[in-house]
């Protein structure tokens, strides 16, 4: 069975869209034909490809018809659709297969829906044939119009570029359908911006079409715009905006402001100081501007810097003036770019000179000395006024004014208005050997202009030290030293100073020439060894020898002096060790004198006497404010961490004594404390260590010995195991033994064990006998 399109669809479509389909003459021949001529149908119908045009304004357009080629139109079957949009943008006449359109369509937001549709039989319910789809196609027209999503758009070029130079590409869409005619076919074009910007027609590619100047002018704002239909009468069109910034290249070198600058400097002015400021203009902009200053000829007494901030050139001075050796200078300074442009020619770069004149004023200034330091040198011990050295200083300005010389802070030597120096006072090198004076020149006519120079003395060294023994020489000999035997080895010091190195010489001194014990031998290297010339000493005889020795140096003239070598006669060992020496060896081998052991010796002497007597005054005192001291002290209170030691311990303490409130202690005789303790113990059984009568009595005997500067540090502070009163087992403390036998009955000892058969004993037999 073959099936067709229906002719009536075919007509409904050349009437919907008779302007816009792209279907041509033999493809509407062969959709007029039936299909079933040249198709080979596997059902009884085929459904084709709808088409309906966007944007319809109205209700129910016609789209076509589907049918059965058995439909006999008698109302036995109904036609069904479903799919895309069934319903709710297309429907279906279900007895003639008429598809209707119930919405305006967008081809933009959906361009074509897939649909099925089958029949019906009324009667029996049963589908006809199975479901086939088709398609409804929305066609386009041109409603869209060009958009520059990216826009607007801003670039930045160099200036100066050359014609032809690529800026930008702008793109512009169209949401019509591009294989739909023309509807998205975009041309571009400039709306605003020439002459400077042309765009390419087709690509939209912004290029220059003239070089620009950024110092005239800086940014330029291009207008483009897109038209769809390829700009035919009809089409749609969209601008954006282009913003285009011209940056800065270095095609402009500096130039000075001024061709000449006048600048003034005192002479007196330090190194350092800015004289004036000159300034070049650069129309360029970040570093092209920067710029640096120079001198041109090279001058040694100014330079210019260049300041980074503000661009301007700094003159300095490098160089002391001097208004008497030149008033006037003339410097050519020049100015060039820090950073050169490689694209622009050389000379463009090569820099602007101006002069500036500088003229140096006239100051009043401080006296110059000729020399900076002064060395000079004189004798020690030289006399007073003798003549050190001469200072020289003068005015430098054309007044050269007189000059008054001082020395500051010290007093050994004196300058007069010559510059010459004295000393005031014999100088000493072993005290100073070098004096640093600071002297002054003032103006007489100008106190204010003062300067100062540094003068360095040398006290030159004079042999006026006699060489002496270098240390304190502790010396022994033995009673049994032999003759010729070294006992001791000296050396000598000298305080002078010496060109070259320091020599002694040691001999015995005149005075010793009676001396037939020691002798002295030079060693030629500034020691010298001290030995016996006899056999055997006696310190019974002569504990002590004193030899003199002359000291001489090689100073000119040479000076000498006795030391006197101590030697002392000392008991030795076999081995040579001294084992004892005379009193006076002793007393030197301690390093004391004997009148400094003497003063020792009563320091003590005196001390002990103190000590003494201070010890009487303290036990007098002790006898008389305790003198029952001998008495057996038995005021303690005394803590027991047991049961109590029975019936044996009733005499260790005479607890009565603690009810006494005497602060002073009288002397009186032992007393029978029996019927005491039976008070007590009664009194116990009733007051408990919270009582306030406790609490009063412990805090009495407290105060008491607080208040009591001589109380012995043997008084203690102890305390019962206190049972407290109601105890039903009762007290077993052997205090209550002396009482009555009619208040108490131990009886019950005999019941407490062997640990109690001592008292049961005493006191259960004793009643027993009494009853």
């Amino acid at each position: 069975m073959n099936c067709y399109v229906s002719l009536q669809f075919l007509l409904g479509l050349a009437q919907l869209c008779p302007c816009h389909t792209d279907m041509t003459n033999s493809e509407m021949h062969e959709m007029n034909q039936p299909l079933g001529s040249h198709l080979r149908a596997k059902r009884s119908w085929v459904w084709n490809h709808f088409f309906v045009q966007e944007e319809l304004t109205g209700i129910d357009h016609h789209v076509g018809r589907v049918r059965l080629n058995f439909d006999n139109r008698d109302g036995s079957l109904i036609y069904v659709l479903s799919g895309e949009g069934a319903g709710s943008i297309f429907t279906i006449n279900n007895r003639t297969g008429d598809i209707t359109a119930i919405k305006k369509l967008d081809r933009e937001e959906k361009s074509y829906y897939k649909l099925n549709a089958h029949a019906i039989n009324v009667v029996t319910g049963e589908t006809l044939e199975p479901k086939s789809e088709f398609v409804i196609k929305v066609l386009d027209i041109n409603d869209n119009q060009p958009e520059f999503l990216d826009g607007p758009y801003e670039t930045s070029i160099p200036e100066m570029s050359p014609e032809g130079t690529s800026v930008i590409q702008v793109t512009a869409t169209d949401n019509d359908d591009p294989s739909h005619g023309k509807n998205a076919r975009l041309i571009y074009s400039i709306l605003r911006g020439r002459p400077y910007f042309s765009v390419e027609p087709t690509t939209g590619v912004l290029r220059i079409s003239s070089q620009m100047d950024r110092e005239a002018k800086d940014q330029y704002l291009v207008v483009v715009q897109a038209t769809d239909m390829l700009g035919l009468p009809g089409g749609l069109s969209g601008t954006t905006t282009v913003t285009i910034n011209l940056s800065d290249v270095n095609d402009n070198r500096p130039i000075f402001q001024f061709g000449l600058y006048h600048m003034n400097v005192s002479e007196s002015s330090p190194i350092g100081t800015s004289i004036g400021v000159i300034m070049a203009e650069d129309s360029d902009i970040g570093d092209n501007a920067k710029m640096n200053y120079s001198i041109e000829d090279g001058s040694y007494v100014f330079e210019i810097i260049t300041n980074n901030e503000t661009q301007e050139g700094i003159v300095i001075l490098k160089q002391k003036l001097d208004y008497e050796l030149q008033r006037q200078y003339s410097v050519r300074a020049k100015v060039t770019n820090s950073y050169i442009d490689e694209h622009f020619p050389k000379d463009e770069n090569s820099g602007q000179t101006t002069i500036i004149k500088i003229r140096v004023e006239d100051a009043d200034e401080p006296p110059v000395f000729s020399l900076v330091e002064y060395v000079m040198e004189i004798a020690e011990e030289t006399p007073y006024g003798s003549y050190v050295g001469t200072v020289l200083a003068r005015d430098p300005d054309v007044t050269n004014s007189p000059i008054r010389y001082s020395i500051v802070g010290c007093s050994l030597f004196s300058i007069d208005d010559n510059g010459t120096i004295i000393i005031t006072e014999p100088l000493d090198r072993e005290i100073d050997a070098w004096h640093n004076l600071t002297v002054t020149a003032t103006e007489k006519n100008n106190l204010q202009q003062v300067s100062e120079a540094r003068v360095y003395v040398q006290v030159l060294n004079v042999n006026d030290h006699a060489p002496e023994f270098f240390q304190y020489y502790e010396t022994y000999v033995c009673e049994k030293a032999n003759a010729g035997e070294l006992i001791q080895t000296i050396s000598a010091v000298d305080r002078d100073a010496s060109v070259e190195d320091h020599l002694f010489s040691f001999n015995l001194s005149s005075e010793a020439t009676s001396n037939l014990s020691f002798i002295v031998r030079d060693n030629k290297d500034n020691t010298a060894g001290v030995l016996t010339s006899q056999s055997g000493f006696s310190r019974q005889e002569q504990p002590v020898f004193y030899l003199p020795i002359l000291i001489a140096d090689n100073g000119n003239p040479p000076l000498t002096s006795t030391n006197t070598l101590t030697i002392h006669a000392c008991e030795c060992d076999e081995n040579g060790g001294t084992q004892a020496c005379t009193y006076g060896a002793l007393t030197f081998s301690m390093g004391f004198s004997t009148e400094g052991l003497i003063a020792i010796l009563a320091c003590i002497l005196i001390i002990l006497v103190f000590v003494f007597i201070i010890l009487g005054l303290k036990q007098g005192q002790k006898q008389a404010l305790f003198p029952e001291k001998g008495e057996d002290f038995r005021e303690n209170i005394v803590r027991y961490d047991d049961e109590g030691g029975g019936e044996e311990d009733t005499q260790a303490f005479d607890i009565a004594a603690l009810r006494t409130r005497t602060v002073m202690r009288a002397r009186k005789t032992r007393k029978n404390i029996t019927t005491e303790i039976r008070s007590l113990y009664r009194q116990s059984l009733q007051v408990g260590p919270d009582s306030a009568v406790f609490k009063e009595f412990i805090l009495a005997k407290l105060e008491e010995a607080n208040t009591d500067p001589c109380a012995p540090p043997f008084d203690s502070l102890q305390t019962y195991a206190f049972e407290g009163t109601g105890s039903p087992a009762g007290s077993l403390s052997s205090l209550e033994s002396s009482i009555s036998d009619s208040e108490q009955n131990f009886d019950y000892l005999t019941e407490l064990g062997p640990r109690f058969k001592k008292l049961a004993s005493m006191y259960g037999s004793r009643i027993h006998v009494k009853n």
